[in-house]
């Protein structure tokens, strides 16, 4: 595993974003883990989460686009610091871009969009934190299209929860891809998480013990992609 990819698990656990123990999502499903992206807070978590995608896109996807695009609304932070990232360690100009939940209809900026101004033939790096149905990509991808003859090269997501989508096969992030026509990427998957967090100190504490490795386990047996 990449060292980046090392720090990011663990800073995921440092910040809160990431937490184990018993949860129920908006699906229903009663999970031994849950992200909140919305956990990141500070300048310097803001910072260091813009580093970690702004490495993981251009592993996954390269350096030729020209706009970060992020879906309301915790999108949009993880798109200005992605944005940020880029120019400090490729020294990639890139403008950020995101979509209002209502279309503002008064002053200069009217429209869905805010940032800057999609054009024809721009190239485009979607950013969310998690993908778990595709509702959010669902919603801003035409947005996107409506706005300009844009091309997305990918999609990143923070964490591939790796657990069956919609339609009961695949992974969320597969069927955006299936869907779509463009690749998608994680900056690290739920696999991943556990085999570096298993009995692995973080802070100070371990958290996956044995006992939530085995709610894990029995979680991916019900909901995980075969």
């Amino acid at each position: 595993m990449e060292d980046y990819k090392r720090e990011f698990v663990e800073f995921m656990v440092e910040s809160d974003v990431l937490k184990f123990g018993d949860f129920t999502l908006k699906s229903g499903r009663r999970s031994p883990f849950f992200m909140n992206a919305g956990a990141y807070v500070t300048g310097q978590q803001l910072h260091r989460l813009g580093t970690y995608y702004a490495k993981a896109i251009e592993a996954s996807f390269g350096l030729d686009f020209d706009v970060v695009f992020g879906p309301a609304y915790k999108g949009i932070p993880i798109a200005v610091a992605t944005a940020i990232a880029l120019d400090e360690l490729f020294g990639k100009e890139v403008r950020y871009c995101a979509d209002r939940k209502e279309a503002k209809d008064h002053g200069a900026d009217k429209g869905s969009l805010l940032g800057a101004t999609l054009a024809d033939g721009d190239r485009v790096v979607m950013v969310e934190d998690v993908t778990t149905s595709g509702k959010s990509i669902d919603e801003t991808y035409p947005k996107l299209k409506a706005a300009a003859d844009v091309e997305v090269v990918g999609l990143m997501v923070s964490l591939n929860r790796q657990e069956v989508g919609k339609g009961g096969e695949k992974a969320a992030i597969d069927e955006i891809s299936d869907k779509y026509g463009f690749p998608t990427a994680s900056i690290v998957t739920m696999s991943e998480v556990t085999s570096l967090l298993h009995n692995h100190e973080v802070a100070g504490r371990v958290v996956i013990d044995d006992d939530c490795k085995a709610a894990i386990d029995a979680y991916y047996e019900r909901y995980g992609v075969r």
